[in-house]
């Protein structure tokens, strides 16, 4: 019978997420928000790397902390902040930050490089009607 390893493995994961989950609101609360981005981000939570780029335009000079945040990331990293941020985008709540970061990977990727990204053809069409 397998169930208790399963159940323990189940557990194991639990814990493991609110653990990251606890590192995630000390990062925010100490305002160290590259690590915040990376770690949201490897948790697949775009609202939550939604709320991370928030605080930073909060800031004072909050676009230039964002610039630096996310050029700061893996192209892995970018890759997924692009996909999150087409469904930010088309939200009017949302948008300015959406916005903020598309300014940022345009203004910080060269186009060959941009080309490279996957899914960034579909996600040029999805953010064209918004924008």
């Amino acid at each position: 019978d397998v169930t208790e390893i399963e159940e323990k493995e189940v557990q194991a994961k639990q814990e493991e997420q609110i653990m990251k989950e606890q590192e995630l609101s000390n990062l925010l609360h100490e305002k160290r928000y590259l690590k915040a981005l990376g770690l949201a981000i490897s948790l697949d939570r775009p609202h939550t790397v939604l709320m991370v780029v928030k605080a930073i335009l909060k800031e004072a000079d909050g676009r230039k902390h964002l610039e630096e945040n996310i050029v700061r990331l893996r192209k892995d990293q970018k890759e997924a902040v692009l996909t999150f941020l087409v469904t930010w985008n088309t939200n009017s709540r949302n948008c300015h930050e959406a916005q903020a970061v598309i300014e940022t990977l345009l203004k910080h990727e060269a186009p060959d490089s941009l080309l490279q990204y996957s899914g960034i053809k579909s996600a040029v069409e999805s953010l064209l009607p918004y924008t």
